[in-house]
């Protein structure tokens, strides 16, 4: 059971109301030169002319101190307004239109939920999505109210020469004291949580992009002073999102200057803020000897991601929370297709279904399932989610695949003009796809309102005599909490049919001429029959291509032989279905083998003739981009594994993946040495290791091609290194000290730690001698030993949590070492005693004392523990009780603890 202090009123989609007051202008001065600071808002209000009438209004508030409120510049009468128990203002008998000014004081060195104004490295910032600004000033704080803010930051101009707000700065200067203040307008009306302040001592990289249509925007970044030569990057991919959604969108931006701050204390990953955004450090600052490639394409997806936002998100926002995935799924897709345009579009999109099947797809099948749209929630902050997030972004790339991009974008076109300025719905989005290309979408909404991963079952059938070929399509979805009936989706399914040698055949089916070489399938019933004309007389039966570009979010269950498999593996034309072809082969040899794991002896996968040839057509194929290459040959994750099993068994799928891992190695070892060396020569120079990769200018090569060779090279010495030999922890090693780049280095390093090599504690101790002030790269270096799966992980990880480098109130360090942990070693976490859940339970119980959004996300690694072997499923149960059982429990953690353990 929950302890009662944990309940909390839930709201529902069903009770939404217009707000029965609007905001039209809002000034605030922020004091930032007294403690505690002094916040001053002077709010124009009116009454909502279509609201259900009320007279009195309701401000929301928490953990703020009054010290002055006038209504039309008088005091309130006594007994007129009020502070209830949550912390709201209350204010009775209000005229239509008014004005309102508060004078309030609240406390950022000691807010350490990161929520509202509060401390970073002596610099204040704010973080007001979803509902922090109630933190900073009593307001009506719901993404519906749109007002025109005017901010004023007044401090020292010791410590805080840098005052920066959303919008323009209108106005600056010198006060007495050594004080100064400055003033900033932001001409568009947004909702509160858009709201951003930032002040400190930052340094300042400026760029400038010049717009479609001759507007000059200036572009800062702000960061320490000692950071100050990492922000190249993250400024040139801003440039390239600024003109990249011209080209793409036809959305120019809209104020004078754009402006990111970097903090290292933040609890999501960025801030889409009105012209301001604020950043976790992470996803700004780079340069190669601290960042891996890696980081540099997350932090051209995240730049480009807030930037997106400007228009997908600010200009036009959401009506309620409810529809979130209004402007995360639809920016998602916007920044995925954006990485897929400036990198590799058949890479960005495996990349992007790996996260979504290991992620989400788990998360659709356990208690916290939910729709894209959910209908209900306690908090919020538990709804930003891969389903809000990745599943609505598939939501929307199925709409692009229904209609193609002409039509699409006429619909975003329209979606653009209909409702600029405006708090709309996840229907106004789809009803102006609708009316742009005349389609009825009705059935396709149900893929917002309805959880849960659809399965979808194929079957082929083929008459050699008539050549007629019938793909017979059916689809259901399992029962979700809440949602135990499933109706048919609209389905779009991208299809192919291959011959011999590869090549495509036509789809001729009596209805398209002339017939195309690819088709999408509209599946809307629960079981269709689709027939093509084909050519008779072929002397084999043609091998399909099915679900091409992963069309939609599914599951696919299909009867095909490990010959088919491998034919697609090594022809298909479509990269995702390539890629997938080779995942299911191994996927289903590593459930082979876990079904007879305890047999003494197992058969070699690579000892097969077709498998091997099918694994070196892979590794040796020019033709092929090197980061294709290096995704086709590694094998699916250990929590995959996992999440696919009804009673899982983390002992018994580390210990096969293992075995593969070995029989790969063993068996291709001189193709893969050969693979390593000639990539070092690509990445290097004839030089060697000893050279830095270098491109045309002479500096480290960023572009993707040079990132995949990266990946392939280090992808080849993870796998040789699998084999548990002295030769190759020698070669890992020689590769960390010769590499001048942090890709190089770190794939070196993770190899000889996770696989516990001798020459691992010297390399630890050198990366951390050599990187020990690093708050990003020490971040790396947590991760690198809480994810190693070795008996003595855990207790390394325990002393850890000791180490002057851990700080337990910034949730970088928490996700690095504790989510790096209970996420990202599901070997140890999982281990028969327990001792990984009730770490992780304490610190749960810990952190929601201080950090309940943290401490809520924390929870995910229990979210299917009835769907492991008893022992631990019950060692799993034992500590949410514990947690559920506290006396005092945030909103956040309750609501989770509730759903997983219900």
């Amino acid at each position: 059971m929950i302890h009662a202090s944990s309940a909390s009123r839930v709201t529902r989609l069903t009770e939404y109301g217009p707000p029965p007051f609007l905001v039209e202008q809002v000034h605030l001065t922020v004091h930032l030169d007294v403690d505690p600071v002094l916040v001053q808002a002077r709010l124009a209000i009116r009454r909502n002319p279509v609201a259900t009438p009320t007279p009195d209004l309701l401000l929301d508030g928490q953990e703020l101190e009054m010290v002055a409120l006038r209504l039309d510049g008088r005091e309130p009468a006594a007994g007129s307004w009020m502070i209830d128990a949550a912390g709201n203002l209350l204010l009775r008998q209000v005229p239509d239109r008014f004005i309102l000014e508060v004078e309030n004081r609240i406390h950022p060195a000691r807010n350490t939920s990161l929520e509202g104004l509060y401390l970073s490295n002596g610099r204040f910032c704010t973080q007001c999505e979803a509902e922090g600004f109630r933190k900073i000033t009593w307001y009506l704080d719901r993404p519906d109210v749109l007002a025109r803010f005017t901010v004023t930051l007044v401090a020292p101009c010791r410590g805080y020469p840098v005052l920066l707000a959303n919008g323009n700065r209108i106005a600056q200067g010198l006060l007495e004291g050594e004080r100064h203040y400055a003033t900033w307008e932001d001409p568009f009306p947004k909702p509160s949580y858009l709201f951003a302040m930032v002040a400190g001592d930052l340094a300042q990289i400026s760029g400038e992009f010049t717009t479609r249509s001759g507007r000059r925007v200036a572009l800062h970044f702000y960061t320490e002073a000692e950071n100050a030569d990492r922000c190249d990057h993250a400024l040139s991919a801003l440039k390239k999102a600024m003109a990249w959604d011209e080209i793409r969108f036809g959305r120019e931006y809209d104020l004078d200057v754009y402006m990111i701050v970097a903090v290292n204390d933040f609890n999501m990953g960025a801030m889409e803020n009105k012209g301001l955004n604020i950043f976790n450090s992470q996803y700004v600052l780079a340069k190669p000897s601290t960042a891996t490639d890696e980081d540099f394409q997350a932090i051209e997806s995240v730049i480009a991601h807030e930037y997106f936002h400007n228009w997908t998100g600010n200009r036009i926002t959401c009506r309620d929370w409810f529809q979130l995935s209004l402007k995360e799924g639809l920016t998602v897709f916007r920044d995925q297709e954006f990485s897929a345009d400036i990198l590799s579009r058949g890479v960005q999109r495996i990349k992007d279904v790996r996260l979504l099947r290991t992620v989400q797809f788990a998360e659709d099948s356990g208690p916290t399932a939910h729709p894209v749209q959910p209908d209900t929630y306690i908090e919020i902050n538990n709804f930003y989610t891969t389903t809000i997030y990745n599943k609505g972004a598939e939501v929307v790339r199925m709409l692009h695949t229904l209609l193609g991009e002409a039509d699409f974008r006429r619909g975003m076109d329209l979606y653009f003009a209909r409702h600029d300025g405006q708090a709309v719905t996840v229907d106004d989005f789809v009803r102006a796809m609708e009316e742009a290309s005349q389609r009825d979408f009705s059935q396709f909404r149900l893929w917002y309102r309805q959880a849960g991963t659809p399965i979808v079952r194929a079957a082929m059938e083929y008459s050699v005599t008539t050549g007629m070929t019938t793909l017979t399509l059916s689809q259901e979805t399992a029962p979700t909490p809440g949602q135990p009936d499933k109706k048919p989706l609209h389905i779009p399914v991208r299809v192919a049919l291959l011959g011999t040698t590869g090549e495509h055949l036509p789809l001729q089916d009596n209805h398209s001429a002339p017939a195309p070489l690819e088709m999408v399938l509209e599946l809307r019933e629960a079981r269709q029959a689709f027939h093509f004309v084909g050519q008779a007389g072929l002397e084999q039966r043609p091998v399909v291509s099915i679900l091409r570009g992963f069309s939609a979010p599914v599951r696919l269950e299909m009867a095909r032989t490990d010959a088919e498999l491998a034919f697609l593996w090594a022809r298909d034309t479509d990269p995702f279905n390539r890629w997938d072809a080779g995942q299911e082969l191994l996927e289903r040899w590593l459930f082979r083998w876990i079904g007879q794991y305890r047999q003494e002896s197992r058969p070699s996968l690579v000892g097969d003739g077709a498998l091997r040839a099918a694994f070196l057509a892979t590794l040796n194929d020019p033709g092929l981009d090197p980061a294709m290459r290096a995704l086709a040959l590694t094998l699916p994750g250990e929590k995959y594994v996992l999440d696919r099993m009804e009673q899982a068994n983390p002992d018994v799928v580390h210990a096969v993946r293992e075995f593969l891992r070995r029989d790969l190695a063993e068996h291709l070892a001189p193709d893969l040495l050969r693979l390593y060396q000639r990539m070092v020569v690509e990445t290097t120079g004839a030089d060697g290791l000893a050279a830095e990769t270098t491109g045309a200018n002479g500096h480290h090569d960023e572009s993707p091609l040079a990132a995949g060779r990266r990946a392939l090279k280090n992808m080849a010495l993870a796998t040789l290194a699998a084999a548990d030999q002295p030769e190759w922890y020698r070669l890992c090693e020689q590769q960390y000290h010769a590499s001048h780049n942090m890709t190089d280095r770190m794939a070196a390093l993770n190899v000889l730690v996770q696989a516990g090599a001798t020459q691992a504690e010297a390399v630890l101790d050198d990366f951390y001698q050599q990187w020990r002030d690093d708050f990003l790269v020490t971040n790396k270096w947590l991760t690198l030993q809480a994810s190693a799966p070795l008996a003595e992980t855990f207790e390394r990880v325990l002393a850890l949590t000791r180490h002057p480098v851990f700080n337990p109130n910034n949730p970088n360090r928490v996700r690095a070492l504790i989510g790096g942990f209970a996420n990202g070693n599901p070997y140890c976490f999982h281990h028969p005693s327990g001792q990984g859940y009730r770490f992780l339970g304490e610190w749960i119980m810990r952190l929601d004392r201080s950090n309940s959004q943290i401490a809520a996300r924390l929870l995910t690694p229990f979210n299917r523990w009835r769907f492991f072997e008893p022992g631990r499923s019950e060692r799993m149960r034992e500590v949410l009780q514990q947690i559920a059982e506290q006396a005092t429990l945030s909103r956040d953690v309750g609501e989770m603890v509730g759903k997983i353990l219900a």
